[in-house]
């Protein structure tokens, strides 16, 4: 879908607001499919070993603090609603709306990682960090399995990180007055980035 913009928000290497959108789009899906190959293979790994050795990853998940990530979906499914009427009151030309709204889901992503910092803290505390310290008390295989906690949820953490500052810029450049009904393919691009990060977790947490 082709979004126009006043001359002025098409930059000098598109011939017009068409195609500049249309490249925006186009690059941020190519991206995103990248993060899914990505994440793919750390979900094949995930679903590889568990399946060649359930106790062990059994065992593993167990000591997993089932509450902290249930609060952090919560999170990340206000902030994915915050974030969509974001986009929404863009088109819309509300601008006070649009602010909030971002405000809002930034305040979510700090959220998160509070939750998160929290949750590495306990796994430290308990020796559940692969290494010399690992816990002795679970499988040996159990180990795997929090490489790959680790690996997944430090990613997925990093990307939260990414996307905090991408949502400031958007609340500065919203307070200024950046965005339009007739442009604000940034605050969309991002959009669709935070949505993939929740998804991502969803998938993650499933």
């Amino acid at each position: 879908m082709s979004e126009p913009v006043s001359h002025a928000a098409v930059a000098e290497q598109f011939e017009d607001a068409a195609q500049q959108h249309e490249a925006a789009s186009l690059g941020t899906w190519t991206f995103l499919a990248t993060e899914v190959l990505f994440f793919g293979g750390l979900f094949m790994a995930y679903i590889t070993y568990r399946h060649a050795y359930p106790e062990a990853f059994a065992a593993g998940s167990r000591q997993i603090n089932a509450a902290f990530g249930t609060v952090n979906t919560a999170i990340l499914l206000t902030s994915s609603l915050t974030m969509a009427l974001a986009v929404h009151a863009a088109r819309e030309d509300r601008a006070r709306s649009l602010v909030r709204c971002l405000s809002l889901t930034v305040f979510c992503a700090l959220g998160f990682m509070v939750v998160k910092g929290f949750e590495y803290h306990e796994d430290i505390v308990e020796n559940l960090v692969p290494g010399p310290s690992f816990s002795t008390t679970l499988p040996a295989r159990a180990e795997l399995f929090f490489f790959l906690y680790w690996a997944m949820t430090g990613l997925h953490a990093l990307h939260v990180l990414v996307g905090m500052g991408l949502l400031t810029a958007l609340v500065l450049l919203a307070r200024a007055g950046r965005f339009s009904p007739q442009y604000h393919t940034p605050v969309e691009m991002v959009g669709l980035y935070w949505a993939f990060g929740a998804g991502v977790w969803i998938v993650r947490c499933a």
